[in-house]
């Protein structure tokens, strides 16, 4: 017994210190194992946080390793049995918080992609703003393509991630009541225009409400304010009615609303700051580019996002800094296979971008980038559409238009180097320009009667001591198809091959269409126009020649600006030299003449339906090179492109959403 004793009380210590020794705790909470101190797992609070005043934080922290296999084993298949591999750690990673940062970015070959970093998150492809150039003609500054104000320098997008105080904030649903369910606004019958498979969430899945003062009102301000034009010449809504409510599950749509919301109310508001604007811009690109690199990604979410980051930018008080989703939005659009045939929220991301391309063109004397001849416009007058649905007839004046705008924008910048080659030319655009014209007047016989004036007042009939005549129209996408007819009549007795503007008929045509879209503009209190309105404007407004007209055309883009935000300030320097007032001599003969507006008869707008066939679509005129530049912003918007948009982060998606259920509007 006394050899053994030694051996004995040897190992009692040693297990009464393997028992004293402490367990490891899995379930303690996240501050002690940052402080490396054991939690006594106690809740709502641990001990140790407790005593330091310390935040109890609580949460799996789950670590992604990122683990390539350079040599597999490979096991033979048999007859009796099949295996495959599918690798789904990314997807499960993407549900966490900085899980998919851990993981490099996927590429279409074998080799390895570098992992992307925070400082290079926004950099996107140089290529997409390469601007062409072409003499003898001149483009004009960028600066002044869109609503815009003061073009200073402004530092480029903010390359910093979301802080943690955001980073907290969640907004997933939960089964809270709330009054704003999908009961709220119906459904839109499946058969004429909705697609249940391009919707972004199940109808029936719970939402919860926002609980943020500030996100509610930010959310409000978009709805009622920009969602308000967005929605234009959509006749569900989508952007005020419908994406909303599936925002409340999808962060990254969510910020995308947010910061359109928060960038109006500093646009109409001194005092609110772009400073919030420009956090929700961030975080929503952050969160896209991320999604971009998922080939399982959701793909309507991802182009519905960009379209909506693309309207903030186009609101940018300094757009030029701010023009890294325009052409990404075209070509996410072109991934989806969204046309003017696309139905439900397709329809509704492809004709504002379609729309806001057109603005721009007719802006810059651009050619529009995406043919008119691939949208898909259904351009027989004589199928019917069906009763209020006059975004239809939109779509087709819209198609017209960007004709025009192509045929405007080639005009020849000099003669052809022979007689005879210079009269086929003039020849052969003299045709295109008569089935032009054609064209638009077949369209303006064969609308439905809503979409003519409901009243029509001379100057002198009113109370209002306006120069121009009172339009009166009714419906949204009513008012935004006058605008583009007029618009595009005015363009079109700008750009007579034979004829000059000074020639009573092309001075006729031009004064009585731009008198008539003033005075839409002067008396129109629908906000929702307001983007068309001010390019629409700015074409009119080139020709009055009363400076009464004039200075009034000043005061309705003051108006407009102080009521919706849209910067207009340059465009009063840009219509006062062509109007010629800072030559002192042609001022003072204005003032002496001071010409009064024509007076139209009143019979020059009544509406005289017509019962003569529609006018068949002209036929295809041939293809030749056009000397115009086409819109440089959107001419590589394609994935194909080899300098195309997102280049550092793009990944294919290995599944597209199912073919578009096509409708006629």
């Amino acid at each position: 017994m006394a050899t053994t004793e030694p051996h004995v009380a040897a190992a009692v210590p040693e297990n009464t210190a393997a028992a004293a020794r402490p367990k490891r705790v899995r379930t303690g909470c996240l501050t002690c194992r940052e402080r490396h101190l054991k939690c006594d797992e106690g809740l709502p609070e641990c001990q140790n946080c407790r005593k330091s005043s310390r935040t109890c934080k609580r949460g799996v922290r789950l670590n992604f390793i990122d683990t390539q296999v350079k040599s597999p084993p490979i096991t033979p298949p048999t007859q009796d049995w099949d295996i495959t591999f599918q690798d789904e750690s990314r997807e499960i990673a993407s549900e966490y918080r900085g899980g998919l940062g851990r993981y490099a970015a996927l590429s279409q070959e074998a080799e390895e992609v570098p992992d992307i970093k925070d400082e290079v998150l926004y950099q996107f492809s140089s290529g997409v703003m390469n601007t062409p150039t072409l003499a003898p003609q001149q483009l004009p500054s960028l600066q002044q393509s869109l609503p815009a104000g003061d073009m200073e320098s402004y530092p480029a997008v903010s390359q910093r991630r979301p802080n943690k105080s955001r980073e907290q904030q969640t907004h997933s649903s939960n089964n809270t009541d709330s009054t704003f369910t999908s009961q709220t606004i119906p459904p839109p019958p499946l058969p004429t225009y909705h697609d249940s498979k391009q919707t972004l969430t199940p109808p029936s899945e719970a939402r919860g409400p926002l609980d943020s003062p500030e996100e509610l009102l930010f959310m409000q301000v978009f709805v009622e304010e920009v969602g308000l034009w967005m929605d234009s010449l959509d006749p569900y809504k989508h952007f005020s009615r419908v994406l909303p409510f599936d925002s409340l599950h999808e962060p990254m749509l969510l910020n995308a609303f947010l910061a359109c919301g928060a960038r109006h109310l500093a646009l109409v508001n001194p005092a609110y700051h772009e400073d919030k604007a420009l956090h929700y811009y961030d975080d929503a690109t952050t969160r896209l580019l991320e999604a971009l690199q998922n080939p399982n990604r959701n793909t309507v979410t991802c182009a519905t996002t960009a379209v909506i980051l693309n309207v903030y930018e186009i609101m940018s008080e300094r757009p030029l800094q701010r023009m890294n989703h325009i052409a990404g939005a075209r070509a996410l659009i072109k991934e989806c296979r969204w046309t003017a045939r696309s139905a439900g929220v397709g329809a509704a991301c492809f004709w504002i971008n379609v729309g806001m391309e057109l603005l721009s063109c007719i802006r810059f004397n651009w050619q529009v980038a995406w043919d008119p001849d691939l949208w898909g416009v259904d351009m027989d007058f004589s199928r019917e559409i069906d009763y209020g649905r006059e975004e239809g007839w939109t779509y087709r004046l819209m198609y017209i238009v960007a004709k025009i705008a192509n045929f405007r924008s080639s005009v020849p910048r000099q003669a052809e180097s022979t007689q005879h080659a210079e009269q086929v030319r003039l020849t052969n655009r003299f045709n295109e320009w008569n089935q032009l014209k054609d064209w638009i007047d077949s369209w303006n016989n064969n609308v439905p009667r809503t979409m003519h004036p409901m009243g029509y007042l001379q100057p002198h009939q009113t109370s209002s001591k306006s120069a121009f005549p009172e339009v009166w129209l009714i419906k949204r996408t009513t008012i935004v198809a006058r605008l583009f007819y007029h618009t595009g009549m005015c363009l079109l007795a700008q750009t007579h091959p034979l004829l000059s503007t000074s020639s009573p008929e092309m001075h006729e045509l031009q004064q009585s269409h731009a008198h008539d879209l003033c005075g839409i503009v002067a008396h129109v209190k629908d906000r929702g126009v307001a983007s068309v309105a001010i390019r629409s404007l700015a074409i009119a407004a080139e020709c009055l020649v009363s400076r009464r007209e004039q200075e009034e055309v000043l005061d309705i883009f003051d108006r407009i600006q102080k009521e919706t935000g849209w910067r207009t300030g340059f465009l009063h320097k840009e219509l006062k030299e062509k109007w010629g007032w800072n030559n002192q001599e042609q001022y003072q003969q204005q003032q002496q003449q001071n010409i009064p507006a024509p007076i139209l008869p009143l019979q020059s707008y009544q509406y005289q339906p017509s019962n003569l066939p529609p006018v068949p679509p002209p036929p295809s005129l041939k293809q030749v090179p056009r000397q115009g530049i086409i819109n440089p912003i959107l001419r590589s918007a394609d994935f194909s492109a080899p300098t195309h948009p997102y280049q550092s982060h793009y990944v294919a998606p290995l599944h597209l959403p199912p073919q578009p259920h096509y409708s006629q509007y």
